[in-house]
């Protein structure tokens, strides 16, 4: 049975990601900041008959990772890893503090790298391992008053690609997803009008679901995809091509 560790499992895709591994038969790591959450994510794993480690991860703080992934002994090494965590400070370039900038680089980004590396050396003794990165429709298209954001994510996907040269011939795959418009918590405070503003913009004329990001992990992580890596999976509804 592979373990499957999901950070930011607590809502929206990363919750939708850890139902999908858990769905497909792995354990699953389900690691974020609120514990509270997190347990209700984990204990639909287990009604459905899965099983899932609650874990505290802060993706701001070295010691936090080292500490949660020290904590998934128990499950063993870790298959699967889907860095989905993210925060967003936005406002515009010209009067962000920097203390916003590092804030977001910090945790989207440098997180994301402290996490991999801490299961990469299971993956190259086992030879065998998947990376999902989760980027942006934003890091492909730019964003006006995300900055930081919109940096973090694009350094997602040239992270993506060194380390899917690096890891291939372990067989290691490492992938990001792209997401556009979700229908999330995050997105759900929106106005009316910016909202009608992006389905404009959207081929498809919807917004993602969760599960529409969630599949695309799943396929990632399967044996399915093993000859595909460092690769850029946009669920975008058309929204960027």
């Amino acid at each position: 049975m592979k373990t499957a560790f999901v950070t930011g499992a607590s809502r929206g895709i990363g919750r939708a990601c850890a139902l999908a591994l858990a769905q497909s038969g792995a354990r699953v790591v389900v690691a974020a900041r609120d514990l509270a959450k997190l347990e209700e994510t984990a204990s639909e794993i287990r009604a459905a008959g899965g099983e899932a480690l609650v874990l505290a991860i802060d993706l701001a703080s070295a010691e936090s990772i080292k500490e949660a992934f020290a904590a998934t002994k128990e499950f063993g090494r870790i298959d699967i890893l889907v860095n989905n965590a993210a925060i967003t400070r936005d406002g515009l370039a010209l009067r962000m503090k920097k203390d916003d900038w590092d804030a977001v680089l910090a945790a989207n980004l440098t997180g994301a790298f402290l996490c991999i590396q801490q299961v990469l050396q299971g993956m190259m003794k086992e030879r065998w391992g998947r990376i999902i990165n989760i980027s942006s429709v934003v890091a492909e298209a730019g964003n006006p008053g995300q900055a930081n954001y919109v940096a973090s994510k694009a350094g997602l996907i040239g992270l993506t690609k060194s380390l899917a040269q690096e890891m291939a011939s372990r067989n290691i795959t490492v992938n990001a997803v792209a997401p556009g418009f979700i229908d999330t918590d995050m997105t759900a405070g929106l106005s009316a009008e910016l909202k009608d503003n992006m389905l404009g913009h959207i081929p498809l004329k919807r917004f993602g679901k969760v599960e529409d990001v969630a599949a695309a992990v799943r396929f990632l992580a399967s044996d399915d995809a093993g000859y595909i890596t460092g690769h850029v999976l946009d669920v975008n509804g058309g929204m960027y091509m």
